[in-house]
């Protein structure tokens, strides 16, 4: 079993780790980390420092509601974590991270549109023999 980071919490909630696969447990927001620890299986937990996280970035639907978050470290890649309230969990965590790491996600409409751009470029490209065509 994993021993706790932190030496205070500041939050404690019921959790989802999005991974290959969805394993459900709690979050802890500490003074020196961000904590994740599975419900039933003790050598399932995520650990990341705080020193460690590069930046956060927050799915924001419309105008107010975050579905889930991604924790982007600066080793290890990316983690997705959705809380019971991701408000209260974002908050919890701006404490300890500079301002400029907390980063809202694209929305929606602007990856198609950045979708649809990128194939009428292709489209464009390929008829005006710019690309190979073997």
């Amino acid at each position: 079993m994993a021993q706790s980071l932190n030496s205070s919490v500041d939050l404690t909630i019921k959790a989802t780790s999005l991974r290959a696969i969805s394993t459900y447990g709690n979050v802890m927001v500490g003074d020196r980390a961000f904590e994740y620890y599975n419900e039933k299986n003790v050598e399932d937990y995520v650990q990341i420092p705080w020193i460690e996280i590069d930046h956060i970035e927050a799915e924001v639907l419309g105008k107010k509601k975050i579905s889930r978050f991604l924790i982007y470290t600066k080793k290890d890649g990316k983690f997705a974590f959705s809380t019971r309230d991701n408000i209260a969990t974002l908050r919890a965590m701006r404490k300890y991270l500079p301002e400029d790491a907390m980063r809202s996600g694209l929305g929606f409409f602007k990856v198609l549109k950045l979708g649809a751009t990128k194939v009428g470029r292709d489209i464009k490209a390929f008829f005006s023999g710019n690309k190979d065509r073997g």
